[in-house]
């Protein structure tokens, strides 16, 4: 992974009592153009779920090490409007975690740089003796075959580096909901060495999002 690869900044939220329109006008109009102006904010995607799961929704950041820590930064929440206050104090859900690069495949299978119309993360941490044998199957097995999944767009993966969340973050791009029906992507999650992961893995959720909107 290059040094000059961007951190990721994952935020679930959910509303909560907050009117989902007033939520995403605050979060779109509002939130995420103020942090697009600080230096270090890169691209800014927003999903909804679509696994009928909770959070309901996921913000990824692409920001330059060090940006969280940046006067710049800090100033937003020393100066956020009274909706933005009223809206953060009221929401159900904010979990908030940044993670540092592991690996990124880069795009595959003809895709083109840009949002991924479905967006599958896989938070989770790992005992400390399963780490090796987590590394191993991700590079020489689990990763390969999604990359071989019809529509599968990119695949990335983190540590985590501030917040309290799963140690280990997988994000995958991916054209559409078709690929979780192909023969290549029911084979990919069915191997031996992949049930033995699962079974030692701690807090993993698998979640599947669509695309809300993309910024910067």
């Amino acid at each position: 992974m290059a040094d000059d690869a961007d951190d990721l900044l994952f935020v679930y939220s959910s509303p909560g009592p907050v009117d989902v329109a007033e939520f995403n006008d605050w979060y779109d109009n509002e939130h995420v153009p103020n942090r697009l102006a600080v230096p270090g904010f890169g691209g800014v995607a927003r999903f909804r779920a679509a696994d009928s799961q909770s959070p309901d929704w996921l913000a990824t950041y692409e920001i330059k090490p060090g940006t969280l820590d940046t006067p710049a930064y800090q100033a937003l929440w020393e100066t956020q409007s009274e909706r933005e206050k009223r809206i953060m104090a009221s929401v159900a859900t904010l979990d908030r975690w940044l993670y540092s690069p592991v690996y990124d495949s880069g795009y595959v299978n003809g895709a083109e740089p840009g949002p991924a119309p479905v967006l599958m993360p896989v938070p989770m941490s790992m005992p400390p003796e399963h780490v090796a044998d987590m590394e191993a199957w991700y590079a020489d097995e689990h990763i390969p075959m999604l990359l071989a999944v019809p529509g599968w767009r990119r695949a990335r993966r983190y540590v985590l580096s501030a917040g309290e969340g799963p140690t280990y973050l997988s994000l995958h791009e991916i054209d559409s909901h078709a690929a979780f029906e192909t023969p290549e992507y029911k084979a990919a999650i069915s191997t031996p060495w992949r049930n033995r992961i699962v079974s030692v893995a701690i807090g993993r959720e698998r979640r599947v999002f669509d695309l809300h909107r993309s910024f910067g």
